[in-house]
């Protein structure tokens, strides 16, 4: 039997230390480390990532929602939010994750109060729209968020496009949408 690889990101032993007793799970494939963050302790986390002077991850390249409908693999929740994450001062990346997973059906627009993690707008400003995108694709809500709206569809869209329930050719929605011609004013 071989052992376990142990991760060597240097940013993992202050996060480690800092939070001894927060179930926190990390991941390496291909170069890149994943943190794993319980969705109650993400913000706080997030705010030691770029406080940290041993981590300063002074970026955030981005916020992504994943739907793991049907995924061969077992998942802690149904739903992902992953923060892209680069510390200018050290030279590293860090992405890290949380997972969600619905209370109600999700071929609906329902609010779910699970699906609902804290913005970390006021820790990276640049997350503004990438959290409203993710938001108006997959329904995750961002507790606190300065512009919770939709960014890519309109107000009353009948769903969340990169849900994996959500139908293929749409709900009607090409067929009933009124298309404006260059004379619309």
């Amino acid at each position: 039997m071989s052992a376990k690889p142990v991760l060597d990101h240097p940013s993992l032993p202050f996060v480690k230390e800092a939070f001894p007793d927060v179930g926190l799970k990390a991941s390496e494939f291909r170069g890149m480390t994943t943190l794993v963050v319980p969705r109650e302790k993400l913000h706080e986390v997030a705010r030691f990532l770029r406080d940290s002077p041993e981590c300063g991850y002074d970026f955030l390249s981005h916020v992504l929602g994943v739907d793991y409908l049907d995924y061969p693999v077992e998942t802690p929740g149904r739903f992902a939010v992953v923060y892209l994450l680069a510390s200018s001062r050290h030279d590293t990346r860090l992405t890290i994750k949380t997972f969600l997973d619905p209370s109600v059906d999700t071929s609906g627009i329902d609010f779910d109060p699970e699906l609902e993690v804290d913005s970390v707008t006021d820790i990276w400003p640049g997350a503004e729209w990438p959290e409203r995108e993710t938001f108006d694709m997959y329904g995750i809500r961002f507790r606190n968020h300065p512009d919770m709206r939709r960014i890519l569809t309109w107000r009353d869209f009948p769903g969340h496009p990169l849900r994996k329930d959500y139908p293929l050719r749409g709900r009607g929605e090409r067929e009933h949408y009124k298309t404006l011609g260059r004379e619309s004013r």
